[in-house]
């Protein structure tokens, strides 16, 4: 099975950039499809983004549509998410997941990382 580890999170004010990291180890992620979710306190995980195990498909949230980006660097075996035009609301912990070929993008995702935090300051 896959190992995901998440980087890149950090404090940042509202406007800035981010990007983060979602390293595999353990299999090849062109095994899976990707998926980037983020998770507030006490709130439900809600689901941000995801890439096709190809990398020629990419799904968004409406509200990341045009300020985020997924993409997967096979030869790194790493998929990323750029964030841009970072929000207050955009603070959460971010996870990344893979879901087996066999499903599509919207699941069931079963790897899932250790998440990191973003936090958006106004």
């Amino acid at each position: 099975q896959v190992q995901l580890v998440e980087s890149g999170g950090g404090s940042v004010q509202a406007g800035d950039s981010l990007r983060l990291s979602c390293a595999a180890s353990g299999r090849t992620l062109s095994s899976y499809h990707m998926g980037w979710f983020r998770q507030v306190p006490g709130e439900e995980r809600e689901f941000i983004a995801a890439i096709s195990w190809s990398g020629s498909s990419t799904y968004y949230k409406d509200s990341a549509k045009g300020r985020f980006t997924i993409s997967r660097d096979g030869a790194k075996n790493t998929v990323y998410l750029q964030m841009n035009s970072l929000k207050p609301e955009d603070t959460a912990v971010y996870y990344c997941a893979a879901t087996p070929l066999y499903n599509n993008y919207a699941g069931p995702y079963h790897y899932w990382g250790q998440g990191t935090q973003v936090t958006v300051s106004s």
